[in-house]
């Protein structure tokens, strides 16, 4: 994880993204002066044009004035919280489309499916690397754009349907077919707890015969494939219920 204070680190992290279009705009509210500097470094190294803003008000406003292609948005927040411009985002017609990831330190379940049911596109927790937030932030650039329907993207994973790829933070990960289709599955229904049955006839099909205890092997194959490096756990297992993709616990 990064020092906020230590610009070696930041600079550590930065990455080259030639690819960017400099032309996106990105606004990131928050009220940290040292995770605004780290944040805004990285994004105009990324080649963004980077909007700041330091309390909710004053965030609503420029996202108004400027139509960000993304936001950065902090949950804790004076005047006016992130979860409620997040609200504010996802009722105004000019500004619904926004993609939007909050960045709080709040790492509770019930946070960050609240975060989720209120519209956020993807979701960190507090302290961050960098170079994952800006993986995460060209994923849902991706998603966004003309030409890029069949790219699902949440949490740092993406997953291509078309070219049967999957990346985790630019990282290629190799599915077998059947734990391909179970990502396919919960990207599609983020947050949501599946059982054991459910998930056999959304993934297998309903007029085949499969155990129970297969869709456990499948899940433990896809869990080992996605959390390459020893990265935080995206499915979280519901005892005696079943299965959920999820942001990480820190």
């Amino acid at each position: 994880m990064v020092d906020y204070q230590s610009p070696k680190n930041v600079m550590a992290e930065s990455t080259d993204s030639s690819d960017t279009t400099p032309t996106k705009k990105i606004l990131v509210i928050e009220d940290e002066a040292d995770i605004q500097v780290l944040l805004g470094y990285n994004l105009r190294v990324a080649g963004f044009s980077v909007i700041q803003a330091s309390d909710g008000e004053e965030g609503l406003l420029l996202a108004v004035e400027h139509q960000p292609d993304l936001i950065l948005l902090d949950w804790m927040l004076p005047l006016l919280s992130g979860i409620d411009i997040l609200r504010q985002i996802r009722n105004h017609a000019e500004l619904r489309n926004i993609s939007v990831i909050m960045l709080t330190a709040k790492g509770e379940e019930p946070d960050r499916l609240r975060g989720l049911n209120g519209g956020a596109d993807d979701y960190i927790t507090k302290p961050f690397s960098p170079k994952e937030l800006l993986a995460r932030v060209h994923a849902l650039l991706r998603r966004a754009s003309g030409g890029h329907n069949n790219i699902l993207s949440c949490f740092g994973l993406d997953l291509d349907i078309e070219q049967k790829r999957v990346m985790r933070d630019g990282q290629v990960i190799h599915l077998g077919p059947t734990e391909f289709r179970l990502l396919e599955h919960f990207l599609r229904n983020k947050g949501r707890v599946y059982s054991r049955s459910q998930l056999l006839d959304s993934v297998w099909g309903r007029d085949v015969f499969v155990e129970l205890r297969t869709v456990d092997v499948h899940i433990r194959r896809l869990r080992k494939a996605i959390n390459i490096n020893n990265k935080p756990d995206l499915i979280r297992t519901v005892r005696s219920m079943g299965y959920s993709l999820e942001p990480p616990t820190e």
